[in-house]
């Protein structure tokens, strides 16, 4: 018969991301202390990796009903947090559907070192937008600052200390922290800053795990308050055995990810991968391949990382993790005879563009842009380019392997 857990501290990831490179320390130390831990994640446990892409999310899945006992729902990997088993160990105190009910449970109560411990969760306002129209349909996020407020107020009564995971970004968590004083903790996620805590905002911390398995934020009740940490993860002796089918799944995944795609091009060889140059060096093919008017792509749709001489499928899915499509998007009519309104438009609430040709012709009514972009912040898609994003890619960093020719010919 196992041992009912008696919590003594909360530790919390943030901002996986599918990382199962390099996520053996991170499952074998939470796997250790979570007989006495709470294990609780800030969201984006999902996406930003070939991992994902091949596995589906059934590897993130298996370790989160494994491991974790809360969860925030992040931008990336949305719909997973409905699904069942994962959604009852989700709770969102502003995620709501069009009648207003509440997509998730609002809190999770649970005693931690003798103290009432109310476990919540917000998602920011700008993460929640990028998440996919498509995804997010039907769905809604209200002001985090009221929420908790509201939160707090029918609930303050039976619970001693207030915990937040929040997929916002540090910076917002700051003023988060300062309008709601009565958290004592907030996990923060989303941002991949450089910054971790804890910073103390009054009587509230503000403290966040490093990313991408790397490190964990830690919180435990200390006198009449809190104390909170970060650490990164120690290196393991072994895979627990709990985990062994597990890890078996990550090396099969990690094998077929290894296959050799083609000889890496100069200037991309042996270097980090400048997502920026790649990335205009794909629009302006694209421009003169495909014949389009005009092409935009954002920086985000592409990660940076380290290359050699030989572009695997496992590099190319860790540069393009999202399956996007290239699709021909209508333009808003109130842009026609102002590309430069949209751009600046786009820039402000998707970060840095690839824009092919440059500046954008007066008149244009329709670009090659992702089906993410035309979808969610264009005018919506009128065909696909039957080509996506991933091989455009592929075509533009690398020179296909000898054997690939001959069986393209």
């Amino acid at each position: 018969m196992t041992a009912a857990r008696r919590f003594q501290r909360i530790i919390a990831t943030t901002d996986f991301h599918s990382a199962f490179d390099d996520a053996v320390p991170m499952l074998a130390h939470l796997h250790a202390i979570r007989h006495d831990s709470l294990v609780v994640d800030c969201g984006d446990f999902f996406e930003g990796t070939g991992y994902y892409r091949l596995g589906k999310g059934a590897v993130e899945r298996e370790i989160l009903t494994t491991l974790y006992d809360v969860l925030a729902p992040g931008n990336h990997g949305w719909p997973h947090y409905s699904e069942p088993g994962l959604r009852e160990m989700t709770v969102s105190a502003n995620a709501v559907d069009d009648a207003g009910r509440p997509l998730f449970d609002r809190l999770r109560v649970v005693e931690v070192h003798d103290r009432r411990v109310a476990v919540t969760a917000v998602i920011g306002v700008s993460a929640f937008h990028t998440i996919p129209a498509g995804q997010r349909a039907g769905h809604h996020v209200t002001d985090p600052v009221i929420a908790l407020r509201e939160l707090m107020l029918e609930h303050h009564h039976h619970v001693d200390s207030w915990i937040v995971l929040s997929h916002s970004g540090f910076d917002e968590d700051i003023r988060l922290a300062g309008a709601c004083p009565f958290v004592d903790v907030i996990f923060a996620g989303h941002c991949h800053s450089d910054t971790y805590g804890p910073v103390h905002v009054g009587d509230t911390l503000v403290v966040k795990g490093r990313e991408l398995a790397a490190g964990y934020a830690a919180a435990e009740p200390v006198g009449s308050g809190w104390a909170a940490r970060t650490a990164v993860f120690p290196a393991p002796t072994t895979v627990p055995d709990e985990l062994a089918a597990v890890d078996e799944e990550i090396d099969s995944i990690g094998r077929m990810l290894a296959t050799p795609l083609g000889t890496v091009d100069e200037p991309y060889r042996d270097a980090i991968l400048d997502r920026r140059r790649l990335l205009q060096d794909v629009a302006s093919r694209l421009h003169t391949g495909l014949g389009a008017d005009a092409v935009i792509l954002n920086d985000t749709a592409l990660r940076p990382t380290r290359l050699g001489d030989v572009l695997t499928l496992g590099d190319l899915l860790a540069i393009e993790p999202f399956d996007n499509q290239l699709v021909h998007a209508l333009l808003p009519d109130r842009y026609a005879d102002s590309p430069d309104s949209l751009l600046k438009r786009l820039t402000e609430q998707t970060g840095p563009l690839a824009v092919a040709p440059w500046p954008l012709p007066q008149g244009i009514r329709s670009v090659l842009t992702t089906g993410y972009l035309a979808d969610t912040y264009l005018g919506g898609r009128t065909h696909q380019a039957g080509l996506r994003l991933g091989e455009a890619v592929r075509r533009t960093l690398a020179t296909p392997l000898p054997d690939q020719e001959e069986g393209a010919r």
